[in-house]
């Protein structure tokens, strides 16, 4: 071999080996590049996965959550952002204010006796009858029952006042109203269970989507607001035209009213 020959032999034995130095020097470049994308990657999964969990901790639930609702007022109730259930004629001079709370026995065993004498006349339009409802059991032992109950409530007085009546009624009952130490009313499922006595409510999608959603919870708070507002100490409390009156006056009161 010439020495010509052999310089060109090793010249380009010379640029096949750069060639191949440049070639795997990409390829370690594009691998280094590679896992750090995938290492960058990785750490934005973690952090986002961390910012989920802690937005998830931290997010407002259940009555909090509520509070943050848009405000959906049932039909048929009244006075600003739907704070009571009126009973009668909004006309009618003469104003029976009840002030209840859905956990209280107290409340139940006016209700047992009372209750369809103070409807009726309202019906007859010897008064008209404000319903308003609140939490004092919530506050006092804890739980969520009295304001969970309202929210069903409310979805009783969306389908109507009929079917809010009946259902009413029968939360207070003595086969269905719980002791105040057990929060039933809490559970939506035994909520469900006393509409299903309910003709109106019973197989009823559209409320039991809406006890279940809790679409009137916001609502319910709004109940609550007001009732709290009237400084209400003890349930039940009756006032006719803005004056307590005792339960065992309440009689001689609604005759004065006409109410036989």
């Amino acid at each position: 071999m010439s020495k010509r020959n052999s310089q060109d032999a090793k010249r380009a034995a010379r640029e096949r080996l750069r060639a191949e130095r440049e070639r795997q020097a990409k390829k370690d470049k594009m691998r280094r590049q590679l896992l750090v994308g995938v290492a960058v990657l990785a750490v934005l999964a973690v952090a986002g996965g961390i910012f989920f969990a802690v937005t998830k901790l931290t997010a407002p639930s259940g009555w909090e959550a509520a509070k943050e609702q848009k405000l959906v007022k049932p039909a048929n109730s009244s006075g600003k952002g739907g704070s009571y259930v009126l009973l009668g004629d909004e006309k009618t001079k003469k104003t029976i204010d009840v002030y209840e709370d859905l956990r209280c026995p107290a409340c139940a065993q006016f209700e047992q006796g009372a209750g369809k004498v103070l409807v009726q006349g309202a019906e007859d339009d010897k008064y008209k009858l404000r319903v308003h409802l609140g939490d004092l059991i919530d506050g006092n032992l804890g739980g969520d029952g009295s304001k969970n109950a309202i929210s069903a409530l409310g979805a009783a007085l969306n389908v109507s006042k009929d079917a809010y009546q009946q259902y009413h009624d029968k939360l207070y009952s003595p086969q269905y109203h719980p002791q105040e130490t057990q929060d039933k009313f809490a559970e939506d499922d035994y909520l469900l269970k006393v509409a299903d006595t309910v003709p109106a409510l019973k197989k009823n999608a559209g409320f039991k989507k809406a006890v279940e959603n809790g679409t009137y919870d916001r609502w319910a708070l709004e109940m609550v607001k007001d009732f709290k507002g009237s400084k209400i100490q003890s349930t039940p409390t009756i006032r006719i035209d803005g004056k307590d009156v005792d339960q065992r006056q309440l009689p001689s009161e609604l005759q004065k009213l006409g109410v036989k």
